[in-house]
C-alpha cells in the first residue's frame, strides 16, 4: 500500500486478522496528501505485535516528507502505576520528530524501585496510586510460564501488571494471605491513571479500561508530537484532577455512577 510497499505478510503474522486496521491510518494520510491538504502530525498508538508494520509504514511516510519515529514505550517509565508495552509511531511535516524520553525507572522483577539511572523517578506503585491504605498482593487470573497453577502475584510496592478487561478475576489478599475486596472497576480506571471518578459507562466497563491508552502515556506521547515534552510534575498536575473539577457541569447521575464503580 502507498509507494509499492505491501505490508500484507507482517499483518498475516498478526494474531488477529482485525489487526489489519492498523493501515487505515496510512490510507487517511495518504488520502489527506492527494488532497492537498496533508497532516502536520500523525499519531498512532496500539499492541507492541503491529510495530513492524508499523516500522514499513515509516518508511513509506519518510518518503513522503515526513519525519518518524516508531517504538514501544513501557508505561511504567512515564509515571504510571502498571507494567505495559505499547506500540507509538510519531511523524511530523516540520521539526525534530522524537519519541518522549523516559522519566521513570524500568520496573524490574525483584530490582529494589531505588536502582537505576540517577536522572530517573522511581517507578509508581499500585499502594500509591489506590491509597487503601495497607499492603496487599493481586493474584493474576492468568498462569504464568504456561501453567495454569502458577498465577502471577504483585504486591502493593509494586507497579500493577497490565490492566485488562479482565481484571475483576484477579483475587487480592492482604499481607496475612485473607482474601479482601477485588479491585473496583474505579481502581482498574485509577491504575491506567484516569481520575478515580471518571464516569465510566456502558455495558462493558472492564474492557473499556482495559483497551485504554493510560492518559499519563498519552499526555508524553502528544507532548512529543507537538515538540515539547513534560515533566512528571506537571503531568501529575493533569492527570491528578477529579474529573469532576475539569466540568462545568456533570451528568446528573453522577454520584450514583460512581457508587457502581466502587462496587
Amino acid at each position: 500500500m502507498g509507494d509499492g510497499e505491501d505490508v500484507t505478510g507482517d499483518v498475516a503474522k498478526l494474531d488477529d486478522e482485525r489487526t489489519g486496521l492498523v493501515l487505515e491510518p496510512l490510507r487517511w494520510a495518504l488520502e489527506a496528501i492527494r488532497g492537498g491538504n496533508p497532516y502536520e502530525v500523525i499519531v498512532l498508538e496500539q499492541v507492541p505485535a503491529v510495530l513492524p508494520v508499523w516500522e514499513r509504514m515509516a518508511g513509506i511516510l519518510e518518503n513522503l516528507k515526513y519525519k518518524v519515529a516508531p517504538g514501544v514505550l513501557r508505561t511504567e517509565q512515564f509515571g504510571v502505576p502498571q507494567t505495559r508495552r505499547r506500540a507509538v509511531l510519531i511523524a511530523s511535516l516540520e521539526g525534530v520528530c522524537e519519541l518522549p524520553k523516559p522519566t521513570h525507572r524500568l520496573y524490574r522483577k525483584g530490582v529494589d524501585r531505588s536502582v537505576g539511572a540517577a536522572d530517573q523517578l522511581e517507578w509508581e506503585t499500585m499502594g500509591s496510586a489506590l491509597g487503601r491504605g495497607y499492603d496487599f498482593q493481586v493474584i493474576s487470573n492468568y498462569g504464568t510460564g504456561g501453567n495454569p497453577k502458577l498465577r502471577g502475584r504483585r504486591h502493593s510496592g509494586e507497579p500493577s501488571s497490565t490492566i485488562t478487561g479482565k481484571v475483576s478475576r484477579n483475587r487480592l489478599v492482604d499481607s496475612t494471605g485473607f482474601p479482601i475486596p477485588r479491585l473496583s472497576l474505579a481502581e482498574a480506571g485509577r491504575l491506567q491513571t484516569f481520575p478515580i471518578d471518571y464516569p465510566w459507562s456502558g455495558s462493558d466497563v472492564a474492557q473499556q479500561i482495559g483497551n485504554a491508552i493510560p492518559p499519563m502515556l498519552a499526555l508524553h506521547v502528544l507532548a512529543a508530537a507537538l515538540g515539547f515534552s513534560v515533566s512528571h510534575e506537571d503531568a501529575r498536575k493533569v492527570v491528578d484532577r477529579p474529573w469532576l473539577d475539569t466540568r462545568d457541569s456533570a451528568p446528573i447521575d453522577h454520584l450514583q455512577r460512581m457508587d457502581r464503580l466502587f462496587a
